[in-house]
């Protein structure tokens, strides 16, 4: 269902300025109901979904999630009704936050808006989606829960394995791949299948929700589930695994001064919008280390999410333009 292949762009103008070669894999591009790169990890849940005659899919997410607006977006798209938990991550969020942005589309879309309490409790959350999966059951529906909890098989991350192929054949070389790192399908998935490919290209995970240590811990975990998914031998080797923090705080779904300054940045250098979740602090970081990529042919992964913006308007009203 996605719009792939996903192009390449050279960012000319930042790139200039940063002192390196700077190009963008644009999966913001990959269609339906706004693209970004959870379409990927979908065509696989969904596949799965349409196999067992699902009727309604099930999914959780923070309140600004892409995951969950594109699930309801190819669930509609499929004819299937979509039930979504909008958990409580972020501290302190306005009444806009909760209105507007991926949630606005995530109800024009028509999908039955659920919450949960807990935003760090993702088994209790997928718990109670198998506790609304079987409501749904006793009105005859066929339910299907796309998981959260890293206790699930990785299926998701097959989307990044097929991702890194197609990357591989659109004729450019990198010295260095910049990506977000979150629940951590898309970062996996990429680097295996690049290492599958026999690329060694460094891939940068960059956290946007936890801390360096302990990402590092779950993107292993998740490389060994999918290794295992694939029935492979895992050719990630240990020091393969790289990753960033320093544009992590103030935490998740909460933007820094440097991660508010990259959005503008890269919307003024290149008419490209970015989102203050994910891909606003992977600039962050690349602004950041820019002295270090001087020279260097970069890629930056673009994974979409720029209609969490509008749930930030407010945050941006007094940004200096």
């Amino acid at each position: 269902m996605g719009h792939l292949p996903t192009p390449l762009e050279q960012l000319k103008n930042l790139g200039a300025n940063l002192g390196c070669d700077l190009w963008v894999k644009r999966d913001d591009c990959t269609g339906i109901g706004f693209g970004g790169n959870k379409i990927r990890q979908l065509e696989f849940y969904l596949g799965k979904a349409v196999a067992e005659g699902a009727t309604q899919v099930l999914i959780t997410g923070a309140i600004q999630s892409n995951f969950v607006r594109a699930a309801a977006a190819m669930a509609a798209r499929l004819g299937m009704g979509c039930h979504i938990q909008l958990e409580e991550r972020v501290p302190g969020v306005s009444a806009l936050y909760r209105s507007n942005g991926n949630v606005l589309l995530d109800q024009l879309m028509g999908a039955t808006l659920y919450s949960y309490p807990d935003g760090e409790d993702e088994a209790g959350a997928d718990a109670r989606l198998g506790e609304i999966a079987q409501q749904l059951r006793t009105r005859g529906e066929i339910p299907f829960i796309v998981p959260l909890a890293a206790d699930q098989p990785p299926t998701g991350a097959l989307g990044y394995v097929d991702a890194a192929q197609e990357l591989l054949t659109q004729g450019e070389e990198f010295d260095e791949i910049f990506v977000a790192s979150g629940s951590a399908l898309t970062h996996c998935g990429l680097l295996m299948g690049l290492r599958l490919g026999g690329d060694k290209t460094p891939v940068n995970g960059v956290c946007v929700r936890r801390e360096a240590g302990s990402q590092a811990r779950r993107v292993q975990q998740r490389l060994d589930d999918l290794a295992q998914l694939l029935s492979l031998p895992n050719p990630v080797e240990t020091k393969d695994i790289g990753l960033d923090d320093i544009a992590l705080a103030p935490g998740y779904g909460q933007m820094s001064a440097s991660t508010k300054e990259a959005i503008a940045r890269t919307a003024k250098t290149e008419g490209l919008f970015l989102d203050p979740v994910y891909t606003g602090k992977v600039m962050a970081v690349l602004i950041a280390r820019s002295n270090q990529l001087r020279g260097k042919k970069v890629l930056f992964w673009h994974t979409g999410g720029q209609p969490a913006l509008f749930g930030y308007a407010d945050a941006f009203a007094s940004h200096d333009t």
